[in-house]
């Protein structure tokens, strides 16, 4: 096993829970617990990102890579531990939340010098896992790998996913939650960032009144996190520009998503990453037929509260949330609403470029954003595979927009009919845009391609994935991750993964939404 390089900052700087163990209790005081992965019975890699292996220091050749990644075996330097955190669930406060099953292994410092830590998915109980077994399951624990790696290559700020490996044990899950619990394979994913701290690891504390810890918390997310920050002298400005980052980096990531067609479907607090990240792939789920109200989560079904369209509203009301939670720090609220109207700016001007990118322009004008907005309430009304309608609009030919073209964007014949008109309509008004731009039709095409993916991770891609490795076929996994490593490229051979979704997939389990149980 290759030598890895640890940096544990946060378990060196930061106060911990001096009790040892996983048995279930509120933790005061302390950021974090130290526990140890509890061992699984038969360790199998069947998945890992090579590329990001080497980066961190392992060998992707090792034979004891399945040991050390499934917890089994700690390497010299680690000291595993599950951080501390509470959040808002579905807007409401629920308290103490922490690592329910996940452990981090420990901060690797790469050859790079980047920092890496290294948590395991799936490991096994925590003092934070309220009861349960801290364990994942096979077909959860696949989405997440593949989605984050999806995500990382689609260009969305992402936490990365460096293995996926089985256990050999069997999982107690009630996927459905209508009592019928039956057992299902375990797994455990190894997902990799810079820090895991999410705006709940804030809010715990203050919620608390523990305001000294909340300080110290603060201050060494600035040094560890967001070193640039460091040469600003006086400590308010420090932590106002801290917060003023927070802000514009979760509205490039949101605006990403929506650039996408990505749904998180779980938006809770303590799920939205400090560093602006993509974390935590639960019950995530990806447009298909363009529809802004849509969610994948079976648990938000009701309200709707983390559809599609809402993403950008949520991400903004869980900022003012952690803004909340550092008022103590401040002497009055002006600079932390500084830091959220940062926010709002920040997401008009991605979603500008987003627009600009998506309809081949040079750069988008209020007039460009009334055209798109336009263009997204017929493809609603009509129900338009976004991706494939985005995809093909680049092939189109300004001096004679043919409608024709995207046929195979469609998921109901009749609607197409109906609404051929304002297509049509819509398609003229665009081709004259097209026309007045600065851009070359070559920079119009390659832009376009650019900002509008060819392949992305639709739920049926990967529960057709799923089911083949629960009968112990992990090509699936392995076909699917090779495609959407190249998301923007046409791949010959594979236009299979470019389809819109099939009829049969419409309401099964898996394919359109899913549970938070994993």
């Amino acid at each position: 096993m290759a030598f890895l390089s640890f940096d544990n900052a946060f378990v060196r700087d930061m106060p911990g829970d001096p009790e040892p163990g996983p048995a279930t209790r509120q933790v005061h005081g302390a950021l974090y617990s130290n526990v140890t992965p509890t061992p699984v019975a038969a360790p199998r890699l069947v998945a890992l990102t090579d590329e990001l292996a080497k980066r961190v220091g392992l060998d992707p050749d090792d034979p004891d890579l399945a040991q050390v990644l499934s917890g089994n075996r700690l390497l010299a330097g680690m000291q595993p531990y599950a951080a501390n955190y509470g959040g808002h669930q579905f807007g409401t406060w629920a308290g103490q939340l922490g690592d329910g099953r996940a452990i981090t292994l420990g901060e690797v410092v790469g050859e790079d010098g980047g920092r890496h830590e290294l948590q395991l998915k799936g490991a096994g109980p925590t003092p934070y896992s309220r009861g349960a077994d801290g364990r994942a399951v096979l077909r959860s624990s696949i989405r997440e790998f593949l989605c984050s790696e999806a995500m990382h290559h689609l260009g969305v700020p992402t936490t990365r996913a460096l293995s996926l490996v089985t256990t050999g044990d069997m999982v107690v899950r009630d996927m459905f939650y209508d009592g019928h619990p039956r057992d299902e394979a375990g797994a455990i994913v190894c997902r990799v960032a810079p820090s895991f701290l999410r705006f709940g690891n804030f809010e715990l504390p203050a919620s608390r009144g523990d305001i000294g810890l909340l300080e110290r918390l603060v201050d060494f997310c600035i040094a560890r996190d967001f070193p640039a920050l460091a040469g600003i002298e006086d400590l308010t400005e420090r932590r106002a520009s801290w917060f003023d980052e927070i802000c514009a980096a979760t509205a490039t990531t949101v605006a990403q998503w929506m650039r996408v067609g990505f749904v998180h479907g779980v938006m809770n607090t303590d799920n939205m990453s400090i560093l602006g990240l993509t974390i935590d792939y639960g019950p995530y789920g990806w447009i298909d037929d363009y529809d802004p109200d849509w969610t994948p989560n079976t648990t938000d079904a009701g309200r709707r509260r983390y559809r599609f369209g809402q993403q950008p509203a949520v991400a903004y009301w869980n900022l003012s949330r952690l803004a909340g939670a550092l008022s103590p720090l401040f002497g009055d609220a002006v600079p932390l609403q500084v830091g959220l109207d940062r926010f709002v700016r920040a997401y008009e001007a991605a979603d500008r470029v987003n627009v600009a990118g998506k309809l081949g322009l040079g750069e988008a004008n209020d007039d460009d954003m009334a055209l798109m907005a336009r263009l997204q309430a017929w493809m609603q009304e009509t129900s338009v595979d976004m991706t494939i309608f985005f995809r093909t609009l680049m092939d189109l030919d300004p001096a004679a927009p043919d409608p024709a073209i995207f046929a195979e964007a469609f998921y109901d014949e009749g609607l197409r009919a109906s609404n051929r008109p304002a297509l049509v309509s819509w398609l003229a008004d665009y081709a004259q845009r097209v026309g007045r731009d600065t851009l070359a039709p070559l920079e119009r095409h390659e832009r376009m391609r650019t900002h509008n993916p060819r392949y992305v991770l639709r739920n049926y891609l990967a529960q057709e994935a799923i089911d083949r490795a629960s009968e112990g076929d992990f090509g699936g996994v392995h076909d699917l991750a090779r495609v959407m490593s190249r998301p923007y490229d046409d791949q010959p051979g594979h236009e299979a993964f470019a389809r819109r979704r099939p009829d049969w997939a419409r309401s099964r389990a898996g394919c359109s939404m899913l549970s938070c149980s994993s």
